[in-house]
């Protein structure tokens, strides 16, 4: 018989680059299974194999770090399973019961159901521990009898052709056949006939072919990817030629761009549930899933084709790309994924976070690198290696945020001497797609998340993400010279949930998943948005607060080294407080970072404190803050202790403490049109931000109302107006509700931007006082141009660019 070792090549032990693996072959007849019969054809097996490579790895040196390490940790939780593994009716581990006294689709079924997907994911675990080099359990035939007795258990109990769904479909059409997919595959030569038909006629019952049939409900974006890749192993399992051709065709319509609901669009916004961005976990999925794909059916006869695949492989830099930072994915595009934090009952007590989220999204380009072209493998390839050697906080080559397999092509790619890692871009880009913002500069990255009747505030399900209710109202994340840590740190199980950095909010209580599952909690507001020339931006958001009466108009206008942000309008009517929080910083677990008010240095111990008149603020090692005219702020230096289980039912309950810095604008009880001015310098020191607000020249209100909001930067050109209702607002003049950004250069032209936030404004009419000699470019819209003593631009259906920046370029000399 061919064993699974001796296809899988020449494996010696002195193969320093090779798995380094000499086994005798296991016999199946001495475990008391039927042989198998030779692969159906060459093609069917190279997938196989192909498929083996792709879930183990391959070219790595089991005995060198970090995979010594990492095979070692494998074995021992592989072991600990093992040992605990106890079949017996409704559960094949203690804390795994699958058997539902009452199967529906309630919470209840959710949680019975997932633990048909956690069985087999234990299952898995000890699969890859008998078949990687290095664990401790190499070719263990106690533990393959085990893992093989362990699919039988759960193949005769509950996931067969003869039972019906309950609970969550996820863990039957994805997560449960997913995992027995990869143990089959990854067992294949040790797999009896019986087994395999058994498994086949199980998926086929449970993910028939119907479930792609149609792009719609569950089955599209990443889901229909990770269907795909259910059907594409299908047919390999056992040479179904036609699974794997439906596989090929069923994944193309994720491919075309989408302009609402799920799916990637035009502007790089990638959306699931219909209103949640997601970027940083259903679309690391889908590119994980892609990735996969191309390799695996590449170079075979249900090779990808689609001409339209190209679309996704742009998206790479696209899409993915301005959410990855130092080797981080941002929290605001990653939903309920930034709850996860530590699992309980984590063996390897690994904290799932932005740079876990980073490191695999980063690994997945790398794969799907090996299906694009040569020029832009070259290229992710620089910027893979970039994101990674500048990633200060959590160094991928421990091996701790990655497995085996992704882990040996990025230890491939940082011994590579011809790449040299592409440094970071800068510049700001908006996502009218999704309602959020990227904005890079040499000194700081930040980012905005808003919400509005088209995206969602938060989304929570499954017991995860339950106290995430503020995120979408304004939420302003930036990352500075300090590292790159700030909301990775046990940031989300103890920061007040009340107070985001950004956010205006009431303070009235809000139960655990506030406002309904899966993004159903949207604002009847559609302003949110605004425009951007590619360095500056303009954003805007109309506020509706959750489950409140609170209303608010807020901007952000993006400069080169700071961020100047406006609220006004500000009305509550529930008899709560209402604030806007200037900053809530986390310190870490014993951070003393020195705040510093108008030059005067703060307590570092606990302490609270209403500070009048205050111009200047300056955080050591983190950001400068500016009032222009001066403000009452409420400073907040505390520690707070809280547990991932609080806010994800799935948690660790263990307790978390951690430190925090916070400043806010107290608006009272009920306030009526409140307002607040202040700047956001990050990475600033003292003496840069102390001269700053002396410097009275520097920036110029042009308004702050309810109706608009706008700013003049006279050193850098640059004027910002969010136009929440038509008016004139110092030169410019709008009759429509859009938000307007001009960038005048040194060059003697000018850069007009406008967009319709709103997705309302059939024709706009916009008056700039400025002369103007020509026009150089003008947006598509622009039905008529009239240049002078003043530019006059008349614009045709704004409501139909989907929230994108129309630009025109003058000739001001």
């Amino acid at each position: 018989m061919t064993t699974f070792w001796s296809r899988r090549g020449a494996l010696t032990a002195s193969g320093a680059g090779a798995l380094a693996l000499a086994l005798p072959a296991t016999s199946s007849a001495a475990l008391g299974m039927t042989p198998v019969a030779a692969p159906i054809t060459d093609d069917l097996s190279a997938l196989r194999e192909k498929w083996r490579a792709l879930l183990l790895g391959q070219g790595f040196n089991p005995a060198a770090e970090p995979f010594r390490t990492k095979l070692a940790a494998l074995g021992a939780t592989a072991r600990g399973y093992l040992a605990a593994m106890a079949p017996s009716e409704g559960s094949l581990f203690p804390g795994n019961v699958y058997a539902d006294p009452d199967p529906d689709t309630d919470t209840e079924s959710y949680n019975y159901s997932a633990q048909i997907q956690n069985s087999y994911a234990k299952l898995k675990t000890m699969a890859e521990a008998f078949a990687q080099p290095g664990t401790g359990l190499t070719g263990d035939p106690a533990l393959l009898a085990a893992v093989l007795l362990g699919v039988d258990h759960l193949g005769a109990q509950v996931y067969n052709e003869s039972r019906a769904r309950y609970g969550n479909w996820y863990n039957w059409q994805i997560g449960a056949p997913q995992a027995l997919l990869d143990i089959c595959l990854i067992l294949d030569d040790h797999l009896s006939d019986e087994r395999r038909s058994a498994a086949a006629r199980a998926i086929d019952h449970f993910v028939p072919d119907s479930s792609v049939a149609r792009y719609t409900g569950t089955s599209t974006g990443a889901n229909r990817i990770d269907l795909c890749r259910v059907l594409a192993l299908r047919g390999a399992l056992d040479g179904t030629a036609a699974k794997l051709a439906l596989a090929r065709d069923a994944v193309s319509p994720v491919f075309p761009y989408v302009t609402s609901g799920d799916g990637l669009y035009a502007d790089g916004s990638l959306v699931q549930h219909t209103w949640v961005p997601y970027t940083g976990s259903y679309g690391a999925v889908l590119i994980d899933g892609l990735g996969k794909l191309f390799a695996l059916l590449g170079d075979s006869a249900w090779a990808i084709t689609d001409p339209q695949r190209q679309m996704f492989l742009d998206s790479v830099e696209h899409a993915y790309a301005p959410f990855l930072h130092d080797g981080l994915m941002m929290d605001g595009v990653s939903g309920r994924a930034i709850s996860r934090g530590l699992v309980a009952g984590d063996p390897a007590k690994v904290q799932q976070d932005d740079h876990l989220r980073g490191h695999a999204v980063i690994a997945s380009i790398l794969l799907l690198g090996q299906g694009a072209s040569a020029e832009e493998n070259a290229r992710w390839r620089a910027m893979a290696k970039g994101w990674f050697t500048r990633d200060r906080y959590s160094e991928v080559t421990t091996g701790r945020t990655l497995g085996v397999a992704p882990l040996s092509r990025v230890v491939e790619l940082l011994n590579d001497s011809s790449v040299r890692p592409a440094p970071e871009t800068s510049g700001h880009r908006v996502f009218p797609g999704m309602d959020r913002a990227v904005h890079r500069t040499r000194d700081f990255t930040a980012s905005v998340s808003m919400a509005s009747s088209r995206i969602t505030y938060y989304e929570n399900g499954n017991g995860e993400n339950l106290r995430a209710w503020h995120t979408g109202s304004g939420m302003l994340y930036w990352w500075g010279p300090e590292g790159e840590g700030q909301y990775s740190d046990g940031y989300w199980p103890t920061v007040d949930p009340y107070r985001l950095p950004g956010t205006t909010a009431s303070a009235t209580s809000l139960a655990d998943g506030e406002g309904g599952i899966w993004g159903a909690a949207r604002p009847d507001a559609v302003w949110a948005g605004g425009a951007s020339d590619g360095t500056y931006a303009s954003l805007g958001q109309h506020l509706k607060g959750l489950s409140s009466t609170l209303e608010a108009k807020k901007s952000w206008f993006f400069l080169g080294d700071s961020v100047v942000c406006l609220g006004a309008g500000i009305t509550g009517r529930d008899g709560s407080r209402v604030e806007t929080v200037v900053d809530n910083r986390g310190l870490g677990e014993g951070g003393t970072a020195e705040l510093t008010v108008d030059g005067r240095p703060q307590p570092g111990g606990s302490w609270s404190d209403s500070l009048d008149r205050v111009r200047w603020a300056h955080l050591a090692g983190h950001a400068g803050y500016v009032f222009p005219g001066g403000t009452t702020l409420t400073g907040l230096r505390e520690e707070r202790t809280g547990t991932w289980k609080a806010i994800n039912g799935g948690g660790s309950a263990d307790p978390v403490t951690r430190r925090y810095l916070t400043l806010l604008a107290d608006h009272g009880k009920d306030p009526t049109d409140a307002t607040y001015a202040y700047i956001v310098l990050p990475g600033a020191s003292r003496s840069r931000t102390a001269t700053r607000a002396a410097d009275r020249r520097w920036l110029d209100i042009l308004a702050n109302s309810g109706a608009q909001q706008g700013v003049r930067v006279p050193s850098a050109g640059f004027t910002g107006i969010n136009f929440f209702a038509s008016g004139t607002v110092g030169p410019v003049t709008a009759d429509a509700p859009v938000s307007v950004q001009i960038h005048e250069k040194r060059d003697g032209t000018a850069v007009l931007c406008v967009a319709d936030p709103g997705r309302t404004v059939k024709a706009l009419t916009l008056t700039w006082r400025r002369r103007v000699r020509s026009v150089l470019t003008k947006a598509a819209t622009v039905a008529e141009a009239r240049t002078g003593s003043e530019l006059t631009l008349r614009f045709g259906d704004l409501s139909a660019t989907g929230g994108v920046t129309q630009t025109v370029r003058v000739r001001t000399r």
